[in-house]
């Protein structure tokens, strides 16, 4: 039987990155020695990192004045590692899911915080609007897609102070206009790599305004400086996560993704609205996420839930389950997941209705 993979993260990965970063584990470049085994300061591996930062900005089109970091410690140090080369007196966050909280929490640690919208008192089932960011703030921080609701921000908008986005979950995933951000970051294991690296995407003019010493391993110069090399990088994901943007370009790039990406999501939300024993969790369709759909089952049918996700599991549906914070069902649909994979997910959902009415 086939499996379907819909698990929010680690998640699919396009078979091209799967079946080359084995051979690399096996051969890298010819060297006759695994991926794992080759010292990140050969040529070889210097030739990864820098293939890597430019298809990130070709794929990107990032300007000028920006630097691709490829870091460790996940997306969670970035919370961090933001406020820390960033936040001199004041800092403003969109709270709109846990892990936009956490990286706000964090961010208290350096200096006053102000949340200038939040979502939390209805479980974080919509993007707040309205808000206004205060002019004297050091920075504005979002969290682009929100894995665990299902909420996305779709749209890059124009802010008066430097934007930091945490991308982790929809990178690559549609077009984005680089300019209006001072710095992008996120973990690789949704849309790009296995899990063990992350992405930082920095103006380089933002650096360098902040009066707290920055520990050596904590400072964005640091890495700029030695090219995301300043100690060993985790070079297997790298080497991954160039497949993966091989991949991406190979495949008509990121206006080719996002038409994708919304075919996909449509075909779902379209299913779980239609279904009458299925119920979206999000209402406002301009909120909903193209890479993390969520759903319940209806009123007058929650006893069905596990009954749901055990039939899903026997017909191939793999990482379905809701997270264990909201419950119910998500479909993580990333660049990766193929059209079928959908459409399967749909033909379960209907088959299920057809023995439940």
């Amino acid at each position: 039987m086939k499996k379907h993979n819909f698990y929010a993260g680690p998640s699919i990965l396009p078979q091209f990155t799967i079946d080359e970063t084995a051979k690399a584990i096996k051969d890298f470049a010819g060297t006759g020695l695994s991926i794992m085994e080759v010292s990140h300061r050969s040529k070889e591996v210097i030739a990864v990192m820098e293939e890597a930062q430019n298809l990130f900005k070709e794929l990107l089109n990032i300007p000028d004045g920006y630097t691709v970091l490829f870091l460790g410690g996940g997306a969670s140090t970035q919370f961090l590692m933001v406020p820390y080369n960033l936040l001199n007196k004041k800092a403003a966050y969109l709270v709109t899911g846990g892990w936009a909280s956490k990286a706000c929490k964090e961010a208290k640690q350096f200096g006053e915080v102000v949340e200038v919208a939040s979502s939390k008192e209805t479980t974080y089932n919509y993007i707040p609007t309205g808000w206004a960011v205060p002019e004297d703030a050091d920075y504005l921080h979002i969290t682009t897609n929100n894995t665990l609701y299902g909420t996305q921000i779709r749209e890059d908008f124009d802010c008066k102070v430097p934007l930091v986005a945490d991308m982790s979950s929809d990178i690559f995933s549609r077009p984005v206009d680089i300019s209006k951000y001072s710095l992008i970051y996120g973990g690789a294991q949704k849309n790009l790599a296995p899990a063990g690296i992350t992405f930082v995407i920095v103006k380089n003019d933002i650096l360098g305004k902040v009066e707290r010493h920055i520990p050596t391993m904590m400072d964005y110069k640091t890495h700029i400086e030695n090219d995301s090399m300043f100690n060993t990088p985790p070079v297997l994901p790298l080497y991954a996560a160039l497949m993966t943007l091989r991949w991406l370009k190979n495949n008509g790039g990121l206006v080719e993704m996002e038409r994708k990406n919304i075919e996909k999501a449509k075909i779902l939300y379209d299913e779980i609205e239609r279904n009458p024993l299925f119920k979206p969790t999000i209402k406002n369709e301009k909120d909903r996420s193209l890479m993390n759909i969520c759903f319940l089952m209806n009123e007058g049918y929650e006893h069905l839930e596990k009954d749901f996700n055990d039939f899903a599991a026997k017909n191939g549906m793999i990482g379905i389950k809701g997270h264990r914070s909201t419950g119910g069902f998500r479909a993580s649909t990333y660049n990766a997941l193929p059209k079928e994979s959908v459409e399967a997910l749909v033909n379960t959902m209907k088959e299920f209705e057809s023995i439940n009415k």
